[in-house]
Formats: structure tokens, sequence, C-alpha cells
């Protein structure tokens, strides 16, 4: 071999071990080798959770739970009140249109039609 080929064959071998360092850089968990990127992504989502939860104010399953149990029942009674709400504004849009019917009808009668 002649010297330009051992010296790239060494700088291929540390380019090769600098991305296997790099990539495996800073890894605490089992990387899987069949699924390298969701095997790292699993391994992150683990070491951050619990800050992912507080930077993001998330609510866990007990605060969940809690806020059920004080809010269902102001809740429910607002949905119903929604309920009655809608059943509101439908009868006032069908009287609007039967008022905008009759202003159609006197408008023409006034215009002699």
């Amino acid at each position: 071999m002649t010297p330009v080929e051992i010296l790239l064959t060494i700088i291929v071998i540390a380019l090769i071990a600098f991305i296997l360092y790099y990539y495996f850089k800073g890894s605490a968990g089992h990387v899987s080798i069949s699924r390298p990127v969701e095997s790292r992504v699993d391994e992150y989502l683990d070491r951050h959770f619990e800050h992912m939860v507080d930077e993001w104010s998330l609510m866990d399953t007990y605060q969940v739970r809690t806020f059920r149990e004080h809010n269902d029942p102001a809740l429910t009674d607002e949905e119903k009140r929604m309920g009655g709400l809608k059943e509101f504004r439908h009868e006032m849009t069908d009287t609007l249109t039967g008022l905008e019917e009759r202003l159609n009808v006197l408008e023409r009668e006034t215009r002699g039609e």
C-alpha cells in the first residue's frame, strides 16, 4: 500500500468512528441496531419526559381525574344550557326567516307588483 492509500484508509476509519461516536454519544440506555432512530427517540423521551410535562404544563392522570370529579356536574349543567341555547338559536333563525318573508311580501305590495 502506498502512503496515500494508508492515509485514506485511516481517514475513512476515523470518519466512521466519529460518526458512530456522535450517534451513540450520551446514550445511557440500549440503542437498538435494527431500529436506531426509534430507540434514540424512545430514550430521549424517557429521559426528558418529566421536564416536558413541566415545560408544556401537561396534566397527569391523577390531575385529570381530580378535575373531572370536581367539574363534571358543572360541565353537565353547561352542556344542558348550551343545548337550550342552540334550540333558542334555531327558533330565532326560523322566526327571522318568517319575518323576512313577510317583509318581502309587504315591500312587493307597496310597490304595486
